[in-house]
């Protein structure tokens, strides 16, 4: 992962550098400190249930039975890398969502693009599911929905999330693991994100589909969920700024390294629990960007993993001291 951000944030600091030249206010520089809340974000909602610590550089945002709580970038940005460290709820959290996630509903209400982390609460004793989705254009009839185990407990600490977009290729990370690349190809079209967007964070009540389908709701004597983020990134290129159209026109993320894409790849064979391009029940024929191959016996017509494949490299207790399986 290093490698692929060290190579973007170049591209970044050249295009920041031009900018500069020509007397545009400059980009923030490659490998430059996070942006303090002030600097960089506006809160969306949820009044006292955002709170700022350690001199706005950490956010804690809370869902209590009044409301959730959110907040979003400042600017718009077209390509970039974005992340923050989070730490998550703990306990009995089955209901919840926190989403970390780029949009720009706020501007193309038909035709928005969205690339999401979304963190999905469960039962005491049992894991947060990670899932990741990516809508270009206002696709929301053809989701591409991933979901994922972790192989750490994201509530004990903070775990650093990223989404890396630029013209030709869209990849999550998980500390210093890609765990997705989505590559543009001619087949999706204007379903790939193309248009600006700004970072949001949000924690809210997902009771009617988070947990098993909606099965288990959220439950607020354990009130309030408190998700923590810290060292808010926005390494991209801000709306407005010539410096934007050169790097919105050319700006190319390499591809990653045979280890990098090696280790993406085990990632996805232990932890992936469901993956939108083996849903033989919601397309029957496959969306025009995925290639099924034979890791496809691995997976229900559902487009869930079957359960014996995905125990290797799984967690197999939690603090509670039970069984480690997800709802």
């Amino acid at each position: 992962m290093a490698c692929s951000f060290v190579a973007f944030m170049a591209v970044v600091f050249v295009a920041a550098a031009a900018a500069a030249a020509n007397g545009d206010e400059p980009l923030p520089p490659a490998g430059g400190a996070p942006l303090s809340f002030q600097e960089g974000y506006t809160q969306l909602f949820g009044d006292s249930n955002l709170a700022l610590h350690g001199d706005g550089k950490r956010v804690h945002i809370s869902l209590d039975e009044r409301t959730g709580a959110g907040f979003a970038s400042q600017g718009a940005y077209l390509h970039g890398l974005f992340s923050a460290r989070i730490k998550l709820p703990a306990d009995h959290t089955a209901g919840v969502v926190v989403a970390f996630y780029m949009s720009n509903g706020d501007v193309y209400e038909r035709t928005h693009d969205e690339l999401d982390f979304e963190f999905l609460g469960n039962v005491r004793g049992r894991e947060w599911r990670v899932q990741t989705n990516v809508y270009g254009n206002g696709s929301t009839a053809a989701g591409r929905e991933e979901r994922y185990g972790l192989w750490f407990d994201p509530t004990e600490d903070f775990h650093r999330y990223a989404i890396l977009w630029s013209r030709d290729r869209i990849i999550f990370y998980i500390d210093e693991t890609p765990i997705r690349e989505v590559v543009r190809t001619e087949s999706m079209g204007a379903q790939f994100p193309s248009k600006p967007m700004s970072l949001y964070a949000t924690i809210w009540d997902g009771s009617s589909w988070a947990t098993s389908g909606g099965r288990y709701k959220v439950d607020y004597k354990y009130a309030p969920y408190v998700a923590e983020f810290a060292d808010l990134a926005l390494h991209g290129c801000a709306v407005g700024r010539r410096a934007c159209k050169e790097l919105g026109s050319s700006a190319a993320a390499p591809a990653m390294s045979p280890a990098q894409r090696s280790e993406m790849e085990a990632f996805r064979a232990r932890h992936m629990t469901y993956g939108y391009c083996y849903d033989r029940l919601r397309y029957p024929t496959p969306l025009p960007e995925c290639s099924v191959g034979p890791e496809a016996a691995a997976f229900l017509p559902s487009g869930d993993a079957r359960a014996t494949s995905r125990r290797r490299g799984r967690r197999h207790r939690t603090r509670g001291g039970g069984a480690d399986s997800a709802v």
